[in-house]
């Protein structure tokens, strides 16, 4: 099992009790926010993503690192306790995970699907919204999406909706490509 769906099991699991904790606080969509913001934070700065996922770094030392960031930004109590939780369990790697699947839940239960659509150049409004237009009449339901950037995929357009991925990258075409080359 790789580090990446392990982090994904995990963090369906601690996304699963951070929900309803902050259903039943009444603070799902402040929580929500802060997780998105942390995760937000984490990908556009290497040094904090590499202190993060480094096993040189303790629990504590993430944690004291983590806590003081989320303390900056303002998060909800309830944020700030399940980080130190996370942290403590040594799983604050699994971060990415958890705000992946505390956005699937949160979709679902507004009746929304969450959906992740990565490109390798950011999208206009425009092109967000035939993106959004496109999945609503695909899934049967209002999508909430979060774009990425990652210029790997070289261009095209990659969604995730659960567990489904829909890849119609130029990066995996031309890998299919290479296949059926080495095939014949």
């Amino acid at each position: 099992m790789s580090d990446d769906s392990r982090n994904a099991d995990v963090g369906s699991r601690y996304a699963q009790a951070l929900f309803e904790l902050a259903r039943d606080a009444g603070v799902l969509a402040e929580v929500e926010a802060d997780l998105n913001g942390l995760d937000a934070l984490r990908a556009e700065s290497a040094d904090f993503d590499r202190v993060l996922r480094s096993p040189t770094f303790t629990a504590e030392q993430k944690a004291a690192g983590l806590t003081a960031v989320a303390s900056a930004a303002g998060v909800n109590a309830i944020t700030l306790k399940f980080i130190g939780v996370l942290c403590r369990n040594n799983r604050a790697s699994a971060l990415p995970a958890v705000a992946a699947a505390l956005r699937q839940l949160s979709a679902e239960h507004r009746g929304a699907v969450a959906a992740e659509v990565t490109t390798a150049v950011a999208l206009s409004a425009a092109q967000k919204k035939g993106v959004v237009a496109s999945l609503r009449t695909a899934l049967g339901k209002d999508p909430e999406i979060t774009t990425r950037v990652d210029p790997r995929i070289l261009g095209g357009i990659k969604v995730r909706v659960g567990s489904r991925l829909f890849d119609a990258s130029l990066k995996s075409k031309l890998e299919s490509l290479k296949f059926a080359l080495k095939r014949a």
